[in-house]
């Protein structure tokens, strides 16, 4: 069996992005770590902090529940502050994950790779995937880190499949699911100026997630503090088995052609 480590920037990225793959790897009897960059302190202020409880308490119990429905058998943290959007004060903060030293923050995940003797590190792809300031440092870290690890692991960068998303979306707006959103376009700049995720021909693995979507609804549910997680839940089955049910990643070096299988097979 294999320790597989899954570096995201702030708690509930994991859920959305990449809680398949951890579910179906911990069911097959791999080690699942989980690594959050952040602290998730400039996230939604819940309306229902106790006395004392900080954003980063709530988030940190968030996604210690996450963990529990994903069966990872760790979850560590790096220690940096949020970053924002694209251009924002907050990105220059002292604390802040995107002004940190890459060769620092590999450091501090490198230290984890060793102490897992870890034999896999998921990332994300060049521009993580939108272009969040936070996620573009996932990508470099994550391959410092590697580099910087006593035994170098297999590197894969979780990543979104830009031709997928073009067909279930012209698919929605044909069936008159999509009236509201009638002008998102995957091609169009995302928040760096570049499209949402990886042409298909680039990407090497597809995860059906469905056999497993409800690991993937619990884990978003455990993360019920941030806004973003109530328009997912809100969708209906078929309709969320749709958004959520495909999960994607690049494995660089690797020789062009995607596998319908999970990476650690």
């Amino acid at each position: 069996m294999s320790t597989i480590v899954f570096l995201h920037a702030h708690p509930d990225d994991e859920a959305s992005q990449t809680s398949a793959t951890m579910r179906l790897a911990a069911d097959a009897g791999h080690r699942v770590v989980c690594v959050y960059a952040t602290n998730g302190d400039h996230g939604t202020t819940p309306e229902d902090l106790a006395e004392g409880e900080s954003v980063v308490d709530r988030r940190r119990t968030e996604a210690l529940a996450s963990a529990v429905a994903l069966g990872t058998a760790r979850v560590a943290w790096l220690g940096y502050a949020d970053s924002g959007m694209t251009g924002w004060e907050q990105n220059s903060h002292e604390q802040s994950f995107h002004a940190a030293s890459t060769d620092e923050a590999g450091g501090r995940l490198a230290q984890i790779l060793d102490e897992e003797d870890a034999d896999v590190l998921v990332g994300y792809d060049w521009h993580g995937g939108y272009g969040h300031p936070d996620h573009v440092k996932v990508h470099h870290v994550a391959h410092r880190a590697a580099e910087l690890a006593a035994r170098r692991p297999r590197v894969l960068e979780a990543t979104m499949n830009r031709d997928h998303m073009r067909r279930m979306f012209e698919a929605a707006k044909e069936a008159g699911m999509a009236e509201e959103d009638a002008d998102w376009d995957p091609d169009a700049p995302a928040d760096d100026g570049n499209p949402f995720g990886t042409p298909e021909g680039e990407i090497h693995w597809h995860v059906d997630a469905r056999p497993v979507l409800a690991a993937k609804r619990a884990a978003l549910s455990a993360h019920g503090s941030q806004e973003d997680v109530g328009w997912m839940l809100g969708m209906p089955e078929e309709q969320f088995a749709a958004a959520f049910g495909d999960e994607w990643f690049i494995e660089p070096g690797r020789v062009p052609g995607m596998t319908d299988a999970h990476p650690l097979g």
